[in-house]
């Protein structure tokens, strides 16, 4: 199967924004154009509140959801039933925010499809956690 990358929020504003918080080794692979990613749609929606609260320097949430869509490497990945079940197993409940959870079952979910994925976060409590692969 193939290997996927997961986007967190931060990481897919931070690379559109260029702000060097955002790792060289995220960067990297969000730059790279064979780069097969998943944006789970919570991770959209939670960016998009990002921006209409001027928290980036992201200034149109509709330039950004249009950049977001013709980008044919990110695959926008909606919240199923399969994949809330998967937040209510053992692994998905170690992610105690909600927004997290879904991102890592999203991960957990392909991977039980038989991809082979990392997560690109900084955050923490995903990358402690250590129930899915963490690219940061």
């Amino acid at each position: 199967m193939a290997h996927k990358y997961i986007l967190d929020t931060h990481a897919l504003i931070w690379y559109l924004e260029g702000n060097k918080r955002l790792s060289q080794a995220a960067r990297a692979v969000i730059a790279d154009p064979n780069s097969q990613m998943v944006l789970p749609l919570i991770a959209l929606a939670e960016a998009a509140f990002v921006i209409e609260r001027g928290r980036t320097t992201i200034p149109d949430i509709h330039r950004f959801l249009t950049r977001v869509q013709a980008d044919g490497r990110i695959e926008i990945m909606a919240l199923t039933v399969e994949i809330f079940k998967r937040s209510l197993t053992p692994e998905g409940l170690k992610i105690p925010e909600l927004h997290d959870r879904f991102i890592v079952s999203t991960g957990l979910y392909l991977q039980d499809l038989g991809d082979t994925i990392e997560i690109i976060t900084a955050d923490q409590t995903i990358t402690h956690g250590g129930i899915v692969s963490v690219l940061w």
